[in-house]
């Protein structure tokens, strides 16, 4: 709670500009209190999700303290799922729908996805990924991207922003100026983008442009530090990023929300007290608090500093209260959205379709699949980063035994090859011999450990079929690929689809 020693004005102020989250599938009472009090924004993650049904007397409770309450949600409809968090997302991901890139279906699946959200109750969808993934090592972006062609993300950006808009839900173009070209995780670090400002507006810009033009009304920043235009600050902090480049050079002029603030990347350098001060002072109009921490004490902790930074000069009250302005405005907007069609609250078989079309297949396919036995299924599973839900279920072995039964699975992970009685022969090879092998990897090319598994299992079973689930590296000798472009639930049952010739 907002000290005694400021007035009940700033702390209204102080509140209104941060979206905190919270844990429960109920609304806690010191959000309750604090929405009475000012705050004008929360958002989901799946701590807070069972159902929709759930979900919508959430919000609905929610609302009853303030009906244009923002509601937001982190739901990239792909390996970052938080409505659909344990059972894994009935839709493809970015660059699935980028590898297709068909702009129709884009939107169409954006559509399905925001008729759900809105049945449940939220109004801000942070989302979609504008990033370009022109650095296939990325270990934050990549399947998230639309691709690696600024022109291909550019138009499937904008293509995902009117469709989800079409259902009354606003869409959030992230992470700003671009996370696309960046070697660290700013979870744990402080990436660097250290292309200079011509390479920036050619490569990293445009999909934001496409945004703005699309009519998204709220951008989120990225923490990673851009030398081109700040040498000292992460682009969530620095105000040349936030008001010289975006608000003047590119003319945006809605709500700007920063990642969340308790990332590694700005927190461990300032706080995470006073990172939301410089972000508010740089331009940031919103403050993102998602951590598992989130909770009352953190919130009265960021609304105190803000109004410290008030009183001592660091903040002025005319910039918290410009911030507070373009939340209000937004909150506004967002709560007039209407959705175009029908609400569905389970969403359609969509995401399934467009998953097919974004199979792509290498090798003596013919002759492989679909299977003539049940096979053994090896997954190599590699360590995901901290915006995949580690409950977010992923891999064929599942859904390919409910087409072929008899198939058998080991999931095989990189401390298991570490073991003395954990080996690829005992897990994976012999419980495969006089049938076929399956062998599923995510991002093997960025994971030395999995390209090195694999290639094992391939000397030992040319006629193995490899299904890779992340971004496709070199070709492989096996039998036969299949890449699916993301490794989303929907991405799945395509995958298994193909093995075994049935739908």
């Amino acid at each position: 709670m907002v000290s005694s020693t400021h007035g009940k004005g700033l702390r209204r102020l102080a509140l209104s500009v941060l979206q905190p989250g919270f844990v429960g599938t109920d609304a806690p009472d010191w959000v309750l209190r604090d929405i009475g009090d000012g705050l004008a924004s929360v958002v989901l993650f799946a701590r807070n999700i069972v159902s929709i049904d759930q979900v919508a007397r959430l919000t609905g409770r929610l609302r009853a303290e303030n009906p244009e309450l923002v509601i937001a949600i982190d739901e990239e409809a792909g390996d970052v799922t938080r409505i659909e968090s344990a059972t894994g997302s009935t839709r493809p991901g970015n660059f699935a729908l980028g590898t297709v890139d068909d702009t129709d279906l884009t939107e169409a699946v954006a559509a399905d996805l925001g008729r759900q959200l809105r049945a449940a109750g939220i109004s801000l969808d942070y989302a979609p990924s504008a990033d370009v993934n022109s650095n296939p090592d990325n270990p934050i972006i990549g399947v998230r991207s639309f691709g690696a062609d600024p022109k291909v993300v550019s138009r499937h950006t904008g293509a995902w922003i009117r469709g989800l808009q079409s259902a009354g839900v606003a869409a959030c173009a992230k992470h700003f100026p671009g996370h696309g070209d960046v070697a660290v995780d700013s979870h744990h670090g402080l990436p660097t983008y250290g292309a200079d400002r011509e390479q920036i507006a050619a490569q990293a810009l445009p999909p934001f442009r496409a945004a703005l033009e699309a009519g998204v009304r709220a951008v989120m920043t990225g923490h990673l530090l851009v030398p081109a235009y700040d040498t000292d600050l992460p682009a969530t902090l620095s105000r040349r990023i936030l008001d010289g480049l975006l608000r003047q050079e590119l003319g945006f002029d809605g709500m700007v929300v920063t990642d969340a603030i308790e990332m590694g990347a700005v927190a461990d350098r300032y706080g995470i007290g006073g990172a939301t001060v410089r972000a508010v002072a740089a331009g940031a109009d919103a403050v993102c608090v998602g951590g598992e921490n989130a909770e009352e004490a953190t919130v009265g902790l960021l609304a105190d500093a803000l109004a410290d930074a008030v009183a001592s000069g660091d903040l002025t009250e005319a910039r918290l209260a410009e911030a507070s302005g373009r939340v209000r405005e937004f909150a506004a907007w967002s709560a007039g959205l209407r959705p175009a069609g029908p609400v569905d609250t389970n969403g359609s078989r969509i995401g399934f379709a467009a998953a097919r079309r974004a199979i792509r297949l290498t090798g003596a396919v013919q002759d492989t699949v679909p299977l003539s036995a049940a096979p053994h299924v090896v997954e190599l599973v590699p360590t995901t980063n901290l915006a995949i839900g580690k409950e977010t279920p992923w891999g064929v072995a599942a859904p390919l035994v409910e087409r072929l039964p008899g198939t058998t699975s080991v999931r095989v992970r990189h401390e298991d090859l570490r073991s003395r009685t954990a080996t690829l022969e005992t897990h994976a090879l012999t419980p495969a011999a006089g049938r076929p092998l399956v062998v599923v990897v995510r991002d093997a090319s960025r994971h030395g450990w999995m390209a090195r598994a694999l290639a094992e299992l391939i000397a030992a079973r040319p006629d193995a079929i490899v299904v890779e689930m992340g971004l496709p590296g070199a070709p492989v000798p096996a039998a036969a690929q299949i890449f699916t472009h993301g490794a989303t639930a929907a991405s799945g049952v395509a995958a298994a689809e193909v093995l075994a010739g049935v739908r």
